[in-house]
Parts: structure tokens; C-alpha cells; sequence
């Protein structure tokens, strides 16, 4: 497999995907509801589209999967997971904390991500066991050593309304534990901003593989550790995250275990 192929045509997919989020930023026309407050415009679609079509032109037989459109059938071995619009409710509402997520997975795992904001023209890469960059420059995680000197960023899941309790739970124990708590929008940029040391620790719960996929990566070659809540290996199938600098890990497992689980 032709590594710098693969990440020449994700890059070309990224930022025409963009190109497409620009021309309706600030512009749409409608926004649909999959959900009470899981919003889907003509920019998620559109994005989508031009990203797998640009993939398509040269690997006709690689599988995808896609947040809008779902699973396309292809070899299973060589897989791309991509989120058009990762944070569609910032971008409907004009708020530039917005990303294109696309990994690249090989026989299950994960060798290539970016996240690309439009806006800010923040671009994070990471290749597995070369690195993270942003913009093309090396990145890595915070040195904060306890949560007491840390600063947090979550996110809410669509579905909050059935997991109220145990979600402020969570977060209450956090922000009270923490130098403070913040929520983006945008799990893929939350994973990169922990990346490059914005952030010292995250966790969510109800993910996607394109939520994390990409994310994933860029923060774990930038030095982070993953689990699920429980302190196992996370992996991308997974619904629930913590990441962190490592330093600080086993402090959050700690304050984010409850009786109830979701």
C-alpha cells in the first residue's frame, strides 16, 4: 500500500470538502433534523460527496464510511472513515469551531488521519508511528501532571436527554476537580487540541468511528493515552473515550467512574 498515495488523495479530499463548507457557510438554505438536536444541512451532503468522489477517482475498490451516507462496500483491508462535518451545530449557527475528519484504515487499524478547520486552517496529521504535525510541524501532548492543573474539554452526546444524570455527574466531579471545563462541538478537534497540548485530558461517550477515528490517531502519535472509561484499550468501535497526556489518566478514570453506567 502506497502510504504517501493515500495521504496525497486524503489531503486533495479535505480541502475540497472545505471548498464546499465555505461556499455554504453563513449561507444555507435548510437545515434538517436527524434528531431533536442532531442537525444535518446541504453542507454535510455536499461536503461528502466531493470527498468520496475525489477518493473514488483513484481507489475505485477501497471500502468507506461515511457519517451521511454510511457503509460503501469495497475491500474491507483498505477503508476510509470520514466525517464531512464534524460539528454541524457550530457551523449552522456560524460559529467556526468546525472540522473535516478522514482516517485511513488498514486491515482494521487506523495508519492515517487528518482534521482540517476551514476557518482557522488549522490542519493536523498524523501517520502511525511517525508523529503528529499541525500545519506540518511536530505537536504533542501537555506535561500537566494532576487534574488540579488541568484543563478539560467534553462533549454532549445527541441522545443527552436519556443519560442526563450520570452526563452531570461526570462533569460536575470534573470541573470541580480541574483548572476548568470547556465543550466545543467537535470531538475530532477536541482529540487534536489535546494533541497539541491546548488540552490535558477528554472523554465523551456515544461516538461513531467517524467522530474519533481520525482524532484518534493525530492524539495518540502526539503522545496521549486512550482508553474507554473503563481503562481499556479503545479502539474505534467503541462508544466511549477518555483521552489523555497520560499523566493524568488514572485520575480521570477515577472521576469519571459512577454507579450508573451508560
Amino acid at each position: 500500500m502506497n502510504l504517501g498515495l493515500i495521504k496525497r488523495v486524503g489531503i486533495a479530499a479535505a480541502f475540497k470538502g472545505s471548498g464546499v463548507l465555505l461556499a455554504h457557510y453563513g449561507k444555507l438554505s435548510k437545515v434538517f433534523k436527524k434528531g431533536i438536536i442532531d442537525l444535518v444541512t446541504e453542507a454535510d451532503t455536499g461536503s461528502e460527496s466531493i470527498i468520496i468522489e475525489t477518493i473514488r477517482k483513484v481507489f475505485s475498490d477501497h471500502s468507506i464510511l461515511a457519517e451521511e451516507s454510511g457503509l460503501s462496500k469495497g475491500n474491507a483491508d483498505f477503508q476510509w472513515i470520514i466525517d464531512p462535518l464534524d460539528g454541524t451545530t457550530n457551523f449552522a449557527h456560524q460559529l467556526g469551531l468546525f472540522s473535516i475528519s478522514i482516517a485511513f484504515a488498514l486491515k482494521g487499524e487506523t495508519v492515517f488521519g487528518l482534521v482540517f478547520n476551514p476557518i482557522t486552517r488549522e490542519f493536523f496529521t498524523a501517520e502511525k508511528g511517525e508523529g503528529a504535525l499541525l500545519n506540518g510541524r511536530p505537536i504533542s501532548v501537555s506535561q500537566s501532571k494532576t487534574v488540579s492543573d488541568s484543563f478539560l474539554v467534553t462533549g454532549f452526546p445527541y441522545n443527552l436527554r436519556d443519560h442526563l444524570d450520570p452526563l452531570i455527574i461526570r462533569f460536575s466531579k470534573c470541573l470541580k476537580a480541574s483548572q476548568g471545563v470547556r465543550r466545543l462541538g467537535s470531538a475530532a478537534i477536541d482529540l487534536c487540541f489535546l494533541a497539541c497540548g491546548r488540552f490535558d485530558g477528554f472523554w465523551e461517550q456515544n461516538l461513531k468511528p467517524w467522530d474519533t477515528a481520525a482524532g484518534e490517531l493525530i492524539a495518540r502519535e502526539a503522545g496521549a493515552t486512550i482508553t474507554d472509561f473503563s481503562n481499556t484499550p479503545f479502539t474505534i468501535d467503541k462508544t466511549e473515550i477518555l483521552a489523555s497526556n497520560g499523566k493524568i489518566h488514572e485520575e480521570m478514570i477515577s472521576l469519571l467512574k459512577i454507579e450508573d453506567t451508560i
